[in-house]
């Protein structure tokens, strides 16, 4: 038995009256297949176009080791010049990625390649993010913590996205006072004897190819595995939603600080009983 997910829908390019009629305001991930043709970004981003430019700067990497209480929040697991990465991800695949990298902070000349498109919604223009990994590399399930509109351009190579939205919570094993499921499912096959209640899991998926932008609705889950090496950059605009902004403020000046506390005050037996939780939260529900 696989998991219950439904191909996201795809355009070839959208106005902006009916990307907000038909996928913002209802809420719906999709995926516009022709939107940045005519970003310089969309024939000249590729590993080697990246490593020309920005090889000196040493990036943060992460790997798929699970959460443990002396890490900090997004603490990277290891450095490297780009230069040096982008040979690993041609040479062989690697667990390494990168995420949450700003290009304005770091490399601010990438800014001259892309502009910020008009989808009726104002994005937020300090905060154009890249995301790189090898291949089979993947993130956990999670959600962002402000529960942006997220829009992700991918480039170079192939990326499977499987997303579920806040209403499926109670089926996926979601870690309390955090933004991840349990580490240990893996969403690519998961064991659905192990992990009934993702049998009632209803979510999307999609592979992206060069040059296509998904769509991600507010606080939407978002798992991602790198089919082959490359990268993406996600623009993001404030949640709308009422309830997912307040949502929002409580991650960032809550949630997070109290997971910083019982890190501290409880070490590793703060994660075993998280994790424990969301086994026991979840099954109500199988």
């Amino acid at each position: 038995m696989k998991l219950n997910l439904q191909d996201i829908p795809r355009v070839k390019t959208i106005s902006k009256e009916d990307f907000i009629k038909h996928y913002f305001k209802p809420q719906k991930p999709v995926v516009i297949e022709q939107f940045i043709e005519d970003w310089p970004a969309y024939s000249k981003w590729n590993l080697d176009y990246i490593k020309k430019v920005a090889g000196d700067v040493t990036v943060p990497l992460y790997d798929d080791r699970p959460v443990h209480h002396n890490d900090g929040f997004n603490q990277a697991h290891a450095k490297m010049k780009m230069a040096d990465y982008v040979d690993l991800l041609k040479r062989e695949p690697t667990k390494y990625r990168i995420f949450l990298w700003n290009i304005l902070k770091e490399v601010p000349q990438f800014q001259k390649d892309f502009n910020y498109p008009d989808f009726g919604l104002r994005l937020m223009k300090k905060l154009p993010m890249l995301f790189f990994g090898g291949k089979d590399s993947y993130t956990f399930m999670h959600y962002d913590i402000d529960l942006a509109n997220i829009f992700h351009f991918h480039f170079e190579g192939k990326k499977k996205c499987i997303l579920f939205d806040q209403n499926q919570n109670k089926y996926l094993y979601k870690v309390p006072h955090s933004l991840i499921t349990r580490e240990d499912i893996d969403f690519n096959d998961p064991d659905l004897e192990k992990w009934p209640a993702l049998k009632k899991a209803q979510g999307w998926v999609c592979n992206l190819n060069h040059g296509e932008v998904l769509y991600m609705p507010e606080g939407y889950w978002h798992y991602m595995r790198y089919l082959t090496p490359g990268f993406s950059m996600s623009l993001r605009a404030i949640a709308r939603n009422p309830k997912n902004l307040g949502k929002a403020i409580y991650n960032i000046l809550v949630m997070r600080n109290i997971d910083n506390v019982m890190r501290r005050l409880k070490g590793q037996k703060w994660i075993e009983w998280k994790n424990k939780k969301a086994i026991t939260n979840t099954d109500r529900f199988s």
